[in-house]
């Protein structure tokens, strides 16, 4: 039997960050204590017995960052979508001083059917705010699985609708969904990446987690280096 885990390609031409995030690498530069908020649904809250990708993000970034004290604060909302997490933006957000958000979308706004353009525009209300507080703002898309397969012309239009308000606003996607659709591509089974039909395995779970902690390093990254 062969118990050695799969290895996890982050493909950072997939996920690579195209803006850079200036709060975070003044931050690192000259803070101690660091916070980060994660907000979204059942991704970011956590599933069954899957340890979402907060935690993870924390325990990682505290590894590659040993002398800073970096809280990754989980405001995720199992079932919820950016409308409803619009609402609790300034107690679950702004009230939290961080110096990056990351708001992971979209999922249910396919999982749900609901109106994708009225979602969208809540994302942009979203953004718009985001200029209001003074941090680094980074989207997660959608993750790759049954459910979203089964749906896929909805989630490559919800997926569009992220990028594009991202780029009008010019802030990061965090490019889940072309992650897994990739490592699909590469030939490992859809049934690897999931938990149920909807969410990610711990494998799954935990390489997304590692290719996000790759792109945020190279967006703090000193000049010159990669």
């Amino acid at each position: 039997m062969n118990d050695v885990p799969r290895p996890c390609d982050s493909h950072i031409e997939l996920v690579n960050f195209k803006y850079p995030l200036p709060r975070l690498k003044t931050a690192l530069q000259q803070q101690r204590s660091i916070k980060i908020v994660a907000i979204g649904s059942s991704s970011t809250a956590g599933v069954d017995s899957v340890l979402p990708f907060p935690p993870r993000l924390e325990m990682l970034l505290r590894q590659k960052y040993p002398y800073r004290m970096i809280d990754v604060v989980n405001r995720g909302i199992g079932g919820q979508e950016a409308p409803d997490e619009l609402l609790r933006f300034q107690s679950d957000v702004f009230d939290e001083e961080p110096v990056l958000v990351i708001w992971q979308i979209g999922t249910n706004a396919v999982f749900h059917n609901l109106d994708r353009a009225a979602v969208a525009d809540a994302i942009e209300v979203g953004l718009r705010w985001r200029f209001g507080y003074k941090a680094d703002l980074v989207l997660m898309d959608l993750q790759y699985t049954k459910a979203m397969v089964d749906k896929l012309d909805n989630a490559r239009d919800m997926v569009s609708r992220i990028a594009k308000a991202a780029d009008k606003a010019e802030v990061n996607v965090f490019k889940r969904f072309a992650l897994m659709e990739r490592w699909v591509d590469d030939h490992i089974p859809i049934g690897e990446l999931q938990d149920g039909d909807l969410h990610t395995s711990d494998w799954a779970t935990n390489c997304i987690t590692g290719a996000l902690v790759e792109a945020i390093m190279r967006a703090v990254a000193p000049e010159g280096t990669t």
